[in-house]
């Protein structure tokens, strides 16, 4: 048996090719959008993929499971209480995919979803008995559970759905032998629950140990405790769980239509059209140069996560990057279903050389120079764009806090007449929020550099709320 895992960092994802080397059969779980390294993979050790599992439909990403249908003729299996617009199998309880000495087996374990399964994977040559690994979705996590309120906009209470998850957990994963590999959707950093630890696996017994959500308690004290203090979900999760169930153009097909060169007048043009402008280069490099009105999320971060929360679904996007990773911006806005890039910026900022009158900067104070102007006779309005949580951990005195993505909400809470200084952590989030603030027309907008870790570093005093 193969059993490989792939996970994608900027969101936090992983996914699964479990294949039987004797019949050269594979499966792939909850595949991302951009398929290559599964088929490459899969060549590599002389495998076929013929099937493809989703175990829910994910709000978080578009799957690649119509992808991989479409390239290798692999048949799509889902939870049979999932309803989609393409052919699929239904799983009940205790169906089974054999593929040689390798057996897959559904357990419906809703609770995250409806739909949600999760898939035994069995090791003939081991044990037909007893259960190699599970994987589990985004049912069980290392160090927490699925959370159950994403699914409010489609009709589902997060109490009932946090009341089958319960049961899901107790009924079906728990009586699993304390051996059995765990292997989940998602790890640190993905907003599908809120404790999740940065280690990819564990076992079944290591979570019954350690995991916050599998002590013992009630359903009601269960539902209780995994309801309270979730992230905010982005607005494109609802959106990407409905597209999971939707026939819909391949990735492939996505950026047939939408990678071209455009000429800086044509980028102008869309901009007065309505058009979103996407800087993807990274902070220090948009803040010293970049065109007036056009809005940085850089790729070395978060990327799509941001991109899907401070971007609008309903107006085209134009691209500018460093030349040579157009299509990387692209194909990652394509993972999340962000498919409306009309283009992007012939040959990036070098194309603005001959027009400084559309160039804009955004200054970045170093720790020691921010807080000369907030001690000066005219200090900046000082917002610090973290979470709530971060920010009551530590924050620098007299800021006010708005999360970034909330942001745009409070725009009118913030002075048009001040010079703004924005810090988040490290200075990613900062970089998204100043162009936040220039597009919407605040003039006098600057960062902290290195954020608060770089103001601690500098050993400049910080509030400790908590």
């Amino acid at each position: 048996m193969i059993l490989k895992q792939f996970y994608l960092n900027c969101l936090a994802h992983a996914s699964y090719l479990i294949g039987d080397e004797r019949t050269g059969v594979a499966a792939v779980v909850d595949p991302q959008r951009d398929i290559d390294q599964y088929l490459a993979f899969a060549e590599e050790h002389g495998l076929r993929i013929a099937h493809v599992f989703l175990t829910h439909f994910h709000a978080d990403f578009v799957a690649g499971h119509l992808e991989l249908r479409n390239r290798t003729g692999a048949a799509i299996y889902l939870g049979a209480a999932g309803k989609a617009e393409y052919a699929f199998t239904p799983l009940h309880d205790g169906d089974v995919v054999e593929m040689g000495r390798v057996r897959l087996k559904a357990l419906e374990t809703p609770g995250h979803t409806a739909e949600s399964v999760s898939i035994l994977v069995y090791d003939l040559d081991r044990s037909d008995s007893k259960p190699y690994a599970v994987l589990t979705g985004d049912t069980l996590f290392v160090g927490d559970v699925g959370r159950p309120d994403l699914r409010v906009a489609l009709g589902w209470s997060a109490s009932e759905l946090g009341g089958l998850l319960y049961q899901s957990l107790h009924d079906k994963l728990l009586p699993l032998p304390d051996d059995s590999l765990v292997y989940p959707a998602h790890g640190a950093g993905s907003l599908c629950g809120k404790a999740l630890s940065k280690e990819t696996f564990s076992t079944i017994g290591e979570q019954r140990r350690s995991n916050y959500a599998l002590q013992p308690m009630t359903r009601s004290e269960f539902i209780d405790i995994v309801t309270a203090d979730q992230p905010d979900a982005p607005p494109y999760f609802t959106y990407d769980a409905v597209l999971n169930s939707q026939e819909r153009p391949t990735l492939d097909q996505a950026l047939e239509r939408v990678l071209k060169p455009l000429a800086l007048d044509r980028v102008l043009a869309l901009r007065a059209e309505g058009a979103q402008i996407l800087d993807t280069r990274e902070a220090a490099e948009f803040a010293a140069a970049h065109l007036a009105g056009s809005l940085n999320v850089g790729l070395g971060g978060q990327y799509a996560t941001w991109a899907g929360t401070i971007l609008s679904r309903e107006r085209p996007i134009v691209i500018i990057a460093t030349p040579g990773r157009e299509i990387e911006s692209a194909v990652r806005l394509g993972r999340i279903g962000f498919d409306h890039i009309v283009g992007y910026l012939q040959d990036g900022l070098q194309s603005l050389d001959a027009r400084p009158d559309l160039m804009a900067t955004t200054e970045r104070l170093s720790p020691a120079r921010a807080s000369e102007t907030m001690t000066g006779n005219t200090p900046p309005f000082v917002i610090d764009v973290r979470t709530p949580g971060e920010r009551a951990q530590k924050q620098i005195n007299g800021s006010l806090g708005i999360p970034l993505n909330h942001l745009a909400e409070h725009f009118e809470e913030i002075p048009g007449d001040r010079a703004l200084l924005v810090y988040c952590a490290g200075g990613y989030r900062s970089s998204i929020a100043a162009s936040l603030l220039q597009e919407h027309g605040f003039a006098n907008v600057s960062e902290l550099a290195g954020g608060i870790a770089a103001w601690e570093t500098a050993k400049l005093p910080v509030d400790h709320p908590v």
